[in-house]
């Protein structure tokens, strides 16, 4: 609503005046008469824009003042996440310097250790050195004692010369194994050395993680807290593992199953001493999930089976090849009771068969007579036979089989309970390309009477009863 300014209201009252005074003649206004003054009023047009413009200034001061005020509050808010953080910041910081004093002390620590480690690492060297010394001068005593007796008739040698080369044997291969244990901790204290420089470097990143940690908390103003470093956990060291390296053995296992359960995983050649016997060496079967000493093995026939009581009794062949381990050994074996013999064939497409008998060997006061109760196999059972079945070779018929009663004599050693029988032991024969065999005797494995088969492989080895069963 508009109002009428109070000072135009006045002039036109001071006009109107003469008319109400003298109504005979018409008024008549002399502005010559009227003396020249100045109005003290703003023209209207001016009140008007003034007041619009102090309306529009107070209604911009309120905006003002409102985010002003929010600002404010916004302020306050970054204040409090600032006093927070900056409490954080505080703890984290304390925890970070206790990290690094931690990690400080397990620094030294693993130094420590490595430094343990390379004198024990030194130590096993020497140990190497002075056992390879001592293997040379073993291999020079046996190359003088087979000079001594390569000199000598075979009648001339005696059994004490005989088991002291054996002896010497024994030696040098304990040795071996004592070598290849060493060289393999020196591989295990390698990986320990590997695993401590591993963890000595972490610790490094770690320490300078904290060191970082601590810069930035320095420079707390221009970190985020999505970017602050974690505590660092606490690493220890294993002290409590040691390697002991045994470099002689004296306690030998009584047979191969037993090595296999000291951890022996790998097939070769050992050293064993049954119940009642002195030490020599056998060939180890590891394949099966359990060990087995292998009594008898052939392959390709390079060692001639046809041999004497004699040689029969004590054995003869080669262990890493072809060879027959002896009936005294044998029964020393078979004397500990409870044993298992296998028989595993391999034939000339290489199918492999086996059979598997309960079994206990007589002395030689009984020419080491056989019993046997079929266990489980793959093959037929000629063997049903042979309970209390004594030993024969060619030059020892105690089983009155051999030349009196057979129209082919036998060749090689066995239990011989009749003409024809089986016999692992017999002359080697080869198949020719068609697929007949040169002779119809050599490795034969009868199934009937007039059904054999000729196997290229044959191996006979002996386990305890209670080792695991066979695959």
């Amino acid at each position: 609503m508009k109002t009428t300014p109070v000072p135009v209201v006045f002039l036109l009252v001071l006009a109107s005046v003469p008319v109400l005074c003298d109504s005979s003649q018409p008024p008549v206004l002399n502005l010559e008469a009227l003396p020249e003054t100045r109005s003290p009023f703003a023209p209207l047009d001016d009140v008007h824009l003034l007041s619009n413009g102090l309306l529009q200034l107070g209604q911009s001061m309120r905006e003002f003042v409102q985010k002003t005020k929010g600002q404010i509050n916004t302020i306050f808010q970054k204040l409090n996440i600032f006093d927070r953080s900056f409490v954080r910041l505080a703890a984290l910081a304390g925890e970070i310097k206790e990290g690094e004093e931690e990690l400080k002390q397990t620094a030294a620590v693993l130094n420590t250790h490595n430094e343990e480690i390379k004198e024990l690492s030194e130590k096993i060297s020497v140990k190497m050195e002075s056992i390879l010394q001592e293997k040379g001068q073993l291999l020079n005593k046996v190359e003088v004692m087979e000079e001594q007796l390569s000199s000598l008739s075979v009648d001339l040698v005696t059994v004490r010369q005989v088991a002291e080369i054996d002896s010497l044997r024994e030696v040098i291969q304990r040795q071996e194994q004592s070598i290849n244990s060493l060289l393999a901790a020196m591989v295990e204290q390698g990986r320990h050395l590997d695993h401590q420089t591993m963890k000595i470097k972490l610790l490094e990143e770690k320490l300078a993680a904290g060191a970082s940690a601590q810069e930035t908390f320095e420079k707390m103003s221009e970190i985020s807290m999505s970017e602050l470093p974690t505590a660092a956990p606490f690493l220890t060291s294993d002290t409590s593992s040691s390697t002991t390296m045994t470099f002689f053995a004296t306690d030998f296992p009584s047979d191969c199953s037993e090595l296999f359960d000291r951890g022996e995983r790998a097939n070769g050649t050992y050293a064993i001493k049954p119940n009642g016997s002195e030490p020599f060496m056998v060939f180890c079967d590891m394949s099966r999930g359990r060990g087995a000493t292998v009594i008898q093995q052939r392959r390709d026939g390079s060692m001639n089976f046809d041999q004497p009581w004699e040689k029969y009794e004590n054995g003869f062949g080669e262990l890493q090849g072809e060879f027959w381990l002896g009936l005294k050994k044998m029964y020393s074996l078979a004397s500990q009771g409870n044993s298992v013999l296998r028989i595993q064939l391999e034939d000339w497409k290489q199918n492999r068969h086996f059979i598997e008998y309960r079994f206990y060997l007589e002395g030689p006061d009984s020419d080491y007579a056989i019993q046997l109760e079929y266990l489980s196999g793959s093959l037929p059972n000629p063997l049903s036979n042979h309970t209390g079945v004594v030993f024969s070779t060619k030059d020892r018929d105690n089983g009155r089989h051999w030349a009196s009663r057979c129209s082919h004599p036998q060749s090689g050693g066995w239990w011989f309970s009749s003409c024809g029988d089986t016999n692992l032991n017999e002359r080697y024969s080869r198949v020719r390309a068609n697929g007949r065999s040169e002779r119809r005797r050599g490795v034969q494995w009868r199934s009937g009477r007039k059904v054999s088969h000729s196997f290229a492989f044959t191996q006979i080895s002996i386990r305890p009863l209670d080792s695991v069963n066979s695959l």
